[in-house]
């Protein structure tokens, strides 16, 4: 990953930290929808770009991953100032760059999810499907609650999308995790790591589902699931990984996701509480919220951008702990209290330019 890529990935994940806390800044700061420009700048910008590199793998960026890069921007600024039929446009186009990405690395059917295949490679393929997937999916709900409004749910809304966005990310990061694996031959763990592909994959759909149609115990019983899913991936990525450097950063990833299902959970099982009130609860949704964009995805997405470059000469503790103290506390802190934003910010790009721009294996200094 060329260096210029590198800067240009960190300004886009900081200003989209940035956009998170820009609300305390300025006059009237509540009445403008920061949240979509704080999300799809670090998922659909930066996440996407960086899962078009990893899958092209060449230097520098291709004239797909650029120019997806460019009009992931553009599709965010238009949905930040409600330019929506531009944005569905755009949409539309950025779909169609990622299916000539993903048919040329894989196929136009995703045959290999049927078949005896490498997870790790199921898992990739899956990112990229559900990116475009959930590009389209965008753009007819743009034309549903815009223009025809066919049909009306109060879930249906291009914010709901800040999941569909995020979910790629989740799965390149497992895909990572999971080509990190030792080779067991064992049916025992062979079944597991394929159980782990498709509960992850159907769970997540199901669970949107029942989000649009609002069913709380159905959402409580499938996050219940996933979690032990989770926790399955999680053993068998600590018995079967092997011991590297990136072991450390997607561990503390997986941590990260694990704390993210538990406040997730909590969160649904006091929605069924008499006197629930959401703005009491904004703070764990906050915490929630953090914890899975800027901690479980940047962790994946962090050891992607340096895929190549371990071991990288960096204490990984003390990096960790950084990384913990400035999602976990400052970040959700930093979106009620200026100081703590300021510092959430300030950390959060240093811990970025140390992670991408530390000396390689290679001993090159980048």
């Amino acid at each position: 990953m060329t260096g210029k890529f590198k800067a240009n990935l960190i300004t886009l994940m900081t200003l989209a930290l940035f956009f998170g806390f820009l609300h305390l800044f300025i006059t009237d700061g509540k009445a403008y929808n920061f949240e979509r420009l704080h999300i799809f700048l670090f998922n659909l910008c930066s996440g996407g770009t960086i899962l078009l590199y990893f899958t092209e793998k060449k230097e520098p960026l291709t004239k797909k991953a650029f120019f997806f890069s460019l009009l992931a921007v553009c599709y965010a600024v238009c949905a930040f100032f409600k330019f929506y039929f531009v944005s569905m446009f755009i949409a539309l186009l950025l779909a169609g760059i990622v299916e000539t990405v993903r048919i040329k690395r894989f196929s136009l059917f995703p045959h290999d999810f049927f078949r005896p295949a490498p997870v790790s490679e199921k898992f990739h393929h899956a990112s990229l499907l559900c990116l475009s997937i959930g590009l389209v999916i965008s753009s007819f709900v743009i034309a549903n609650n815009e223009y025809f409004r066919i049909v009306s749910f109060p879930k249906l809304k291009l914010d709901t999308f800040f999941l569909g966005f995020s979910f790629p990310i989740s799965l390149i990061t497992m895909s990572v995790m999971f080509s990190m694996m030792k080779n067991d031959v064992r049916n025992t763990v062979r079944i597991l790591k394929d159980a782990g592909f498709w509960i992850v994959n159907l769970g997540v759909i199901i669970f949107f589902l029942f989000i649009m149609f609002e069913r709380l115990y159905f959402q409580l019983i499938v996050t219940a699931i996933l979690f032990c899913s989770v926790v399955m991936i999680f053993i068998l990525f600590a018995k079967l990984g092997i011991k590297k450097q990136q072991k450390n950063f997607l561990t503390s990833g997986m941590v990260f996701l694990l704390f993210t299902a538990v406040t997730g959970i909590l969160y649904i099982i006091l929605e069924f509480h008499p006197s629930y009130n959401p703005e009491r609860l904004k703070l764990l949704l906050r915490l929630h919220a953090f914890a899975s964009l800027y901690g479980w995805n940047l962790s994946g997405l962090a050891v992607i951008c340096r895929y190549d470059d371990f071991p990288i000469m960096l204490d990984s503790k003390w990096i960790i702990t950084v990384h913990w103290i400035t999602v976990v506390i400052l970040a959700p802190l930093g979106y009620y209290f200026k100081p703590f934003a300021v510092s959430a910010v300030v950390l959060y790009l240093l811990m970025l330019n140390m992670m991408l721009f530390s000396k390689g294996s290679s001993g090159a200094s980048i």
